[in-house]
């Protein structure tokens, strides 16, 4: 898809912006303070898909406590600052790679300028994060409610400050806990500024419905182009936002595929085995290979190796049989016990040897026996789908039509 251009920054050594891949990002949950319990949160969160990690900087101690925190981290800190300027004077100075500012908390604009000339000197980015929950009074006042226009012109009001100092390494949010006041906020933003945005449903809650909302506003603007980081702000152990964060990623073609993304049939009466049961279990045993391959369970093998052709890897089930192929290619035939196990030996094996070379390595024999099998469950279920009498009824139809002469 195509990506909105948008000016390039850097926080620590991760490019954000159009020409940068879409970057995840989580928040600790610790105290800052607490040194060693942080940073053993990030290298979790950094391990399960977190590019970028935010921290709260509340309070001195916390502020002490980045010095070590940021030479430390695998991966760039932004310290999260809300109503004390002086704190991200401290957080600058203890050396993270990027600031937070609310605009509704900090108001005073001496202030702002103050931090945004020390972001210069440290050639740190800064991101003017607004939240619907916490805008600026004036503008509250002004809109009386938090419309979209209201968290954009607070947006460009801080702007503005920044850059009267200049001061350009900037990226930008303007969350909402309402997805669809979240998507125009960010539509309206796209259109007047160059900025790289920080895609969020704020507040959006625990799962699974804060994982929907999420999902449902941040996917959308992804595919319209709109987006270059992004946050699953869920009321859940923060690890669990960064590998939600990571898969869609993935599965929306913006980041490599570094983990399993298993797909499966719903399961209707033509299925031969529990499908939910046998999706399960393949995905708790590939999941703890981590082979980062689309995987396929089917529970029929009349349709399911035409229907995910495209996966790395698949298994079908029969008559208690399973064909296991890959792209589509049935490439061997095993026992139904055996379905789940087949798919871990293939799946190292693909890791190891490739696509290519496995489908090369195929069994002579399973394509032959793998179309007795789908023959034969024609014959005991019927074609359900009525194909052959639908088509002949079609060229009856089309013979007995009058030449328009």
């Amino acid at each position: 898809m195509k990506r909105r251009k948008t000016k390039q920054i850097k926080i620590g050594k991760i490019g954000v912006g159009s020409e940068y891949p879409v970057t995840v990002q989580s928040m600790t949950t610790t105290k800052t303070r607490d040194t060693e319990k942080t940073l053993e949160q990030i290298y979790e969160l950094a391990s399960n898909g977190a590019d970028i990690v935010r921290v709260t900087c509340n309070e001195i101690e916390a502020a002490t406590s980045l010095v070590e925190i940021s030479t430390r981290s695998p991966v760039p800190i932004i310290a999260d600052i809300h109503f004390q300027y002086k704190l991200a004077l401290a957080a600058i100075e203890a050396g993270v790679q990027g600031l937070r500012l609310n605009p509704g908390n900090i108001r005073n604009e001496k202030y702002i300028k103050e931090v945004a000339k020390e972001a210069l000197l440290a050639d740190i980015p800064i991101r003017v994060g607004v939240n619907a929950g916490s805008l600026d009074k004036e503008i509250a006042t002004k809109y009386g409610e938090s419309k979209p226009e209201a968290l954009v012109e607070s947006a460009i009001k801080e702007i503005r400050y920044l850059e009267e100092v200049d001061f350009f390494n900037i990226k930008i949010s303007v969350k909402h806990s309402n997805v669809p006041l979240m998507i125009e906020s960010y539509r309206l933003l796209a259109e007047k500024v160059e900025y790289p945005l920080h895609l969020g449903v704020t507040e959006a809650g625990p799962l699974p419905g804060g994982l929907i909302k999420s999902v449902a506003g941040i996917s959308t603007l992804l595919s319209e182009g709109i987006g270059d980081t992004i946050r699953l702000s869920l009321t859940t152990d923060p690890v669990e936002e960064a590998k939600f964060g990571r898969h869609l990623l993935e599965y929306l073609n913006l980041r490599e595929r570094k983990s399993l993304d298993l797909i499966a049939c719903p399961s209707c009466g033509r299925a031969e085995v529990d499908v939910i049961k046998v999706a399960k279990e393949a995905q708790k045993a590939l999941e703890e290979k981590g082979f980062p391959l689309q995987v396929a369970v089917m529970g029929c093998v009349v349709n399911g190796p035409g229907e995910a052709k495209s996966a790395d890897l698949g298994i079908a089930a029969g008559k208690n049989k399973g064909h296991l192929f890959i792209k589509g290619q049935v490439v061997k035939v095993v026992e139904e016990k055996d379905m789940v196990s087949s798919l871990v030996n293939e799946g190292e094996l693909i890791t190891k040897e490739g696509i290519e070379a496995r489908i090369a390595a195929a069994d002579k024999e399973a394509a032959k026996i793998a179309q007795k099998d789908v023959d034969a469950l024609i014959g005991i279920q019927g074609d359900i789908n009525n194909f052959k009498s639908k088509v002949k009824s079609v060229l009856e139809i089309n013979s007995k039509q009058d030449i328009d002469t």
